[in-house]
């Protein structure tokens, strides 16, 4: 494998931090979409403006033939992501609130580390497992003493969907480390948004139109089209082409705080301090997990 596939250059470590900093507040817009759209709805639409975009761009990323070959595993990729990942996140987010799920991605590196080192080959520490057992007691702690509310009727519930839907997004960057080696992040973005409108397409028959619908779940729902499925999916999978799987499955953990942040200005959530609690609990296990070993020092000889 090329240095410049093990090593993080600068370009991918912006890259990342854009990506992550995008999802972060794609919690924050789906709450705002979903307060007049439904959530299969605002999948869709979110899919569709995305694919738009990339319709314009598919000649010059080589068409179909350009996946010719992988097509198993680009549709085992977008099946992940945002197929099932979008199923379960949107539901979650009926239930708990947007900062909850936050906190509840920062599971994901470690999982992916995991997977990682299952089907990658990636090392795997004891660390690791340690950080993941705690991460997840965090997150049991946070969900458990989460409170009904208008805005999280069900935090047990939506707590776990969300849980699952990181489960999926494991499988995606899997997926789209193998398929990085031979395709443009570019192309496999592509992919995902113009699957991803195919599969929730049924939204158009079954999901309730709403019966009214002002600018602020409008741009919500163009912001997630083309701030979060077009710019962020290209960035974080530019990103994951040029690092280990491990390694930027790790900047999710820039997502919680984004979360959390963006929450308390647009949404006025606010935790429980056992929440806190179970926050930090999650966050200290990704950080043993994800803190990068201490190289040794080979001795000299005198």
């Amino acid at each position: 494998m090329p240095s410049s596939r093990r090593e993080l250059s600068w370009a991918a470590f912006f890259a990342l931090i854009g990506a992550t900093i995008l999802w972060g507040s794609s919690f924050i817009a789906m709450k705002i979409a979903m307060r007049e759209v439904s959530p299969l709805l605002v999948v869709f639409s979110r899919m569709a403006v995305a694919s738009v975009v990339f319709g314009l761009l598919w000649r010059r990323m080589g068409g179909l033939a350009a996946g010719r070959g992988d097509w198993k595993w680009i549709a085992f990729m977008a099946f992940c992501e945002p197929c099932l990942y979008f199923i379960f996140e949107s539901q979650a987010l009926t239930y708990t609130q947007a900062s909850q799920a936050g906190m509840i991605t920062s599971l994901l590196p470690v999982m992916t580390a995991v997977a990682a080192a299952l089907f990658l080959k990636e090392k795997l520490e004891q660390r690791t497992m340690a950080g993941l057992l705690l991460a997840v007691a965090g997150v049991a702690v946070m969900s458990v003493t989460g409170e009904d509310s208008p805005a999280a009727p069900r935090p047990i519930l939506g707590n776990f969907l969300e849980f699952v839907a990181m489960c999926c997004a494991v499988g995606y960057i899997i997926t789209c480390k193998r398929l990085a080696v031979r395709h443009k992040p570019l192309y496999l973005t592509a992919a995902q948004s113009f699957l991803g409108m195919i599969f929730f397409s049924p939204a158009l028959v079954f999901a309730p139109f709403p019966e009214r619908l002002t600018l602020g779940p409008v741009l919500a729902i163009v912001f997630l089209g083309l701030g979060v499925t077009f710019v962020a999916y290209g960035l974080y999978n530019y990103g994951v082409s040029r690092a280990p799987a491990a390694k930027a499955a790790a900047f999710i953990n820039l997502i919680p705080v984004v979360t959390c942040l963006l929450s308390r200005f647009f949404l006025d959530e606010t935790l429980t301090p056992g929440q806190w609690l179970g926050g930090a609990t999650t966050l200290v296990g990704v950080a043993v997990s994800a803190r990068p070993a201490k190289r040794v020092q080979p001795s000299r000889r005198e």
